[in-house]
């Protein structure tokens, strides 16, 4: 079945004065040509200030444009979750793996946030997130005092998360650190992907050994991260010479990967085939004195035992 369909938005800025529509929407969302951004005006999916839009219709700042995506399949995925923890002001959720928590490329409808806004109410929002092939405990707030109180307690790093990880190689000492910068590089698609970049944001991860598998030439791992961004535990533990057993994107060094066309565009943050699990969280209750923590039982490859 498809969705309903979505329409996006955009306030028109000095720099695009005087630019027509479709010529507008090819500079800023090259995934498709101008001609395809003509037919879709043309169609009746474009509106500028609430008006049906032409294609070669200059803009002015400040105007006001709205794209209509038509309804469109999403690829499946499993969209079972279960609740871990509720109350008036939060939940903590077991999120499976292949669910996006945020509408984006493909998904709309069939994300984590649309499924538990169904279940539990408009309020509720993600306090942080986690990446499609991740598994496991996320943190909703149900309304925006939660909201704002956790993501304080987020910024003052009074939120803890720890990980288990299915790790390429063995030879890593017991417990290790990596702190290395990440920020946004070049990529064909998406244009930009988060990875190692010197000058990039801070990041710490603080890694543990919990099991060795010498026949496999793998490890499992505890990772702690008391910041959180996006792909931080792949980037890091790819930085470090141990990528996740099965990334599909980046290599020794926290880079992606760009050694071929057809690989890049199919290596995207997207794509899963790792074994990563967000399996503890331990945070301050926005309305009680006290500090929750809450497990999601791992898969049986990452058991800790």
């Amino acid at each position: 079945m498809k969705n309903g369909g979505y329409t996006y938005g955009d306030r028109i800025a000095a720099p695009d004065e005087g630019v027509p529509v479709a010529a507008f929407y090819a500079r800023h969302y090259p995934h498709s040509t101008e001609e395809t951004w003509r037919e879709r005006v043309r169609a009746g999916q474009v509106r500028l200030n609430g008006q049906p839009a032409s294609p070669d219709e200059p803009l002015a700042r400040g105007d006001r444009l709205s794209y209509y995506r038509l309804p469109w399949e999403e690829p499946e995925v499993r969209t079972d979750f279960g609740t871990l923890y509720e109350d008036g002001e939060v939940l903590v959720l077991d999120k499976p793996s292949g669910l996006p928590v945020l509408p984006g490329g493909m998904f709309l409808e069939k994300t984590l946030l649309c499924l538990v806004r169904q279940r539990y109410g408009a309020g509720c929002s993600p306090v942080h997130r986690l990446g499609r092939g991740t598994s496991g405990v996320i943190l909703f707030a149900r309304n925006a005092r939660a909201a704002g109180s956790l993501a304080e307690a987020m910024r003052s790093r009074r939120i803890l998360k720890v990980y288990l990880a299915l790790a390429s190689g063995t030879a890593m000492p017991d417990t290790f650190t990596v702190d290395a910068p990440i920020g946004p590089v070049p990529h064909r698609r998406p244009a930009s992907v988060h990875a190692y970049r010197s000058g990039g944001r801070p990041a710490e991860s603080h890694v543990r050994v919990v099991r060795r598998f010498p026949d496999r030439n793998e490890t499992l791992l505890e990772v702690t991260i008391p910041t959180g961004r996006p792909h931080q535990i792949r980037i890091h533990l790819s930085f470090v010479g141990f990528p996740l057993v099965g990334d599909p994107l980046y290599l020794p060094g926290g880079i992606p990967r760009s050694d071929g066309e057809d690989d890049e565009s199919a290596a995207t943050p997207g794509k899963t085939g790792y074994l990563l699990h967000s399996w503890k969280i331990r945070f301050p209750h926005p309305a009680k004195c006290e500090e929750l923590e809450v497990i999601a039982p791992p898969p049986p490859a990452l058991d800790p035992g």
